[in-house]
């Protein structure tokens, strides 16, 4: 299984250096997709921009590829808190995508744990078997952030969340970082089901996460794993020095 680690990280000059890389990758495998496709998209604002690129591809087999949410804050989708809305700005709106291939989080839920278990529902009618198996993985590609404390969905150090293991989706009463909201994630085994997982890793207020996380401290973004690709994308600010060979 795969992590992030220096054998993985590939270093670029800034941000839109690493969006430019980002959507590179990810578009050669969606490109690639025999058939049904699905893509897990990570919120936060480090990703905007992997987006807008690939919103403007013509090369991709839109109408066969599924979009879903690595994790949602329990707001309503139009709220500006909102990783759907987020998404939907600027990319699934943006391009020729059939509405019936984006799969929301679903924050109508009366609780965070109601939404995690109707996501949890769809997902696995979405695959088509209710345990995952290490041959046929769920996603094509998942893209992954971290935050300044080395969280990633909605997965915080030293909250149950990261522990979880039998569960798909699960509900996040108290969020670890900004903004204090409730959330719904998907949980680590779900997120590696990928045939690649591309991390985004930008600013210099993840230098010292990634450099932990490097390090080998199990902060929830060094334990996030594949049994596909891993490829870790970062700006110069977010890299320790030993990482870029400074």
């Amino acid at each position: 299984m795969a992590s992030i680690s220096r054998a993985n990280l590939e270093v670029v000059a800034d941000k839109a250096a690493l969006a430019r890389a980002a959507a590179e990758r990810v578009a050669a495998r969606l490109a690639a997709v025999g058939g049904r496709g699905a893509v897990c998209l990570t919120g936060g604002s480090t990703p905007k921009d992997l987006y807008a690129l690939l919103a403007a591809r013509t090369d991709l087999p839109w109408a066969r590829l599924h979009w879903f949410l690595t994790d949602e804050r329990f707001v309503p989708p139009r709220d500006e808190l909102s990783n759907l809305r987020m998404c939907r700005e600027a990319l699934l709106d943006r391009a020729p995508i059939p509405p019936e291939n984006i799969h929301p989080i679903p924050t109508d839920a009366a609780s965070p744990d109601e939404a995690a278990a109707r996501y949890q529902a769809e997902l696995k009618a979405f695959y088509g078997a209710p345990g995952l198996d290490a041959a046929r993985p769920l996603f094509d590609v998942v893209v992954m952030g971290m935050g300044p404390d080395g969280h990633t969905a909605s997965l915080f150090p030293g909250k149950p969340a990261v522990e979880e293991t039998a569960r798909w989706a699960v509900g996040v009463p108290e969020a670890g970082w900004e903004p204090f909201v409730p959330r719904v994630s998907l949980t680590l085994p779900v997120l590696g089901s990928c045939r690649e997982m591309v991390f985004l890793i930008a600013g210099a207020d993840k230098r010292a996460p990634l450099g932990r996380v490097l390090a080998g401290e199990t902060l929830p973004s060094g334990r996030a794993w594949t049994r596909g690709t891993m490829v870790t994308l970062a700006d110069r600010a977010a890299t320790p020095e030993a990482g870029h060979g400074g």
